[in-house]
């Protein structure tokens, strides 16, 4: 019997600091739990605290890595991509989980491990786009998924549990998705790695190509879901309704950022090589994307609906610079996404702090008529509300309109003139539905016997933040040229 020589494993050749980020998370959402093991009666504010505290040293940790771009036997890749990508991801988390400090107590806020599977999603999304393995793309997705589904179920209200019921539902077949795609491209390729799988594909001249188109179709459909984009999007206005306004907000901007990298990473392969088919496929399902949801946004009576549908419209008009694939498209994509992350965040925490406890409020009823004649009853409410509704809508100078300026220039400066042409004229219809709340806020008198609380939910700290964004949504014209220096930086030297 022959003696197999055990396998020594150098540590310094894992590079292990590419996954501290993630590391730091992860033994977050521990301590978390072993606080609250020792201690059940401590006040929600200390957890929100504990994750604020972990998920800022985990930025820093994030920010001042300058190793290898390679870890953990080449499965993590910390690239400039991911770089960019975890500190969104992490910064939009810091951010909507302060909006936990409100006035009244809700159900999930009374659980430790509510803010404990908040930090493992995340750490499952900063997994989803530090690597290039489509095992552990797989593995991030369902941590960060199965953990959200849980937060949107605590909730424990009837249309909280049907949320989370028809967002796991959806999940398990995206998940299948993903999964038969993976090994339709391990099939033909024998590796996971997308960087192998290209070369495999280029070098045999993408033979058994309908197979290939097969295994795209199914990666495109598991994306399409995270990404909400036509027609995997139906189940998003029914999960945003049946979640807070603040998860729903979160679930508006982060996921969607893990979801664009890994769709940038996965694409590339098939749109540099000039797939005639995978481009046209892309096309459409963008077209229809930012298209389709508008024209349903436009029939809404429903203020949070209407947001939902938005945030459809908005992921395909970002799903756009994967469909380009030239460096200034990508560098646009994660501007865009950090504007939007900035005017999402007030408008929805705007929304959170009009929520009462009882049924009947805000929180299960956002019709436009309630908003009637807000600037009378509540001149601050009317004005940040409107002030972000002004962004979403594009007009300038506040924060959405650059990022939808530079997109359509990187579509124009790439020679895509007609989907230049349908961005345009999707952000015009865009404009008609965010300013029909404005003219029930400002130009529409009071409703009459309505005691209607506004900011009913709102502290100093959340107003705080709504202060922030509004200062950022106004000023933004000044942080443009800095913030597009840096992502260029981190996208070129990416190679992208």
């Amino acid at each position: 019997m022959t003696n197999i020589p055990p396998v020594v494993i150098d540590f310094a050749s894992l590079n292990f600091p590419t996954i501290i980020p993630m590391l730091v998370a992860i033994v977050g959402a521990l301590v978390i739990i072993c606080i609250d093991l020792v201690n059940k009666k401590l006040d929600k504010s200390l957890y929100i605290m504990l994750s604020v505290l972990f998920l800022i040293v985990d930025l820093g940790t994030l920010i001042g890595y300058s190793g290898n771009v390679r870890g953990f036997f080449d499965l993590m890749l910390i690239d400039g991509i991911s770089t960019l990508s975890q500190a969104i991801i992490v910064i939009g988390s810091i951010l909507f989980i302060i909006t936990a400090m409100s006035k009244l107590r809700f159900q999930e806020y009374r659980y430790p491990e509510y803010f404990a599977m908040y930090l493992f999603m995340v750490a499952g999304f900063q997994f989803m786009v530090s690597s290039d393995s489509l095992i552990l793309i797989f593995v991030g997705l369902e941590t960060a998924s199965m953990a959200l589904y849980t937060l949107i179920a605590m909730h424990n209200r009837i249309n909280a549990l049907e949320a989370a019921i028809k967002y796991f539902t959806m999940g398990a077949v995206a998940t299948g998705f993903f999964a038969f795609g993976s090994m339709i491209f391990y099939a033909l390729t024998g590796s996971v790695e997308l960087g192998l799988i290209s070369e495999a594909l280029v070098t045999n001249n993408f033979a058994n190509y309908p197979v290939v188109l097969i295994g795209v179709v199914f990666i495109l459909g598991a994306l399409a879901f995270k990404l909400s984009l036509v027609p995997f999007h139906t189940w998003v206005a029914d999960v945003y309704e049946g979640s807070t306004a603040s998860l729903a907000g979160f679930m508006s901007v982060v996921p969607k950022m893990a979801g664009f990298v890994v769709a940038i990473r996965f694409f590339e392969i098939f749109l540099a090589s000039g797939d005639l088919y995978v481009e046209i496929i892309l096309y459409v399902i963008v077209v229809l994307t930012m298209t389709v949801p508008n024209i349903i946004a436009l029939l809404q009576t429903d203020l949070k609906r209407m947001l939902a549908y938005s945030s459809i419209s908005n992921a395909g008009f970002a799903m756009a610079a994967v469909l380009i694939g030239t460096t200034q498209a990508t560098s646009s994509l994660f501007l865009y996404w950090a504007l939007f992350l900035i005017t999402n965040l007030g408008g929805f925490t705007m929304i959170w702090m009009n929520r009462n406890k009882d049924y009947d409020s805000f929180d299960t009823d956002h019709n436009l008529e309630k908003y009637s004649g807000l600037i009378k009853t509540s001149p601050w409410t009317a004005t940040m509300m409107g002030l972000f509704l002004l962004s979403l809508a594009g007009i300038p100078p506040f924060a959405l309109f650059w990022g939808k300026m530079y997109l359509i220039g990187s579509a124009v400066n790439a020679g895509y003139l007609i989907l230049a042409l349908i961005m345009a004229l999707n952000s015009v219809i865009a404009a008609y539905y965010y300013l029909k709340p404005i003219v029930y806020m400002f130009l529409k008198e009071p409703l009459e016997n309505q005691n209607i609380q506004y900011m009913a939910n709102a502290t100093t700290t959340v107003k705080s933040l709504v202060g922030l964004c509004a200062i950022a949504t106004i000023f933004s014209i000044f942080i443009i040229n800095p913030l597009l220096e840096v992502i260029s930086y981190y996208v070129q030297i990416s190679g992208f």
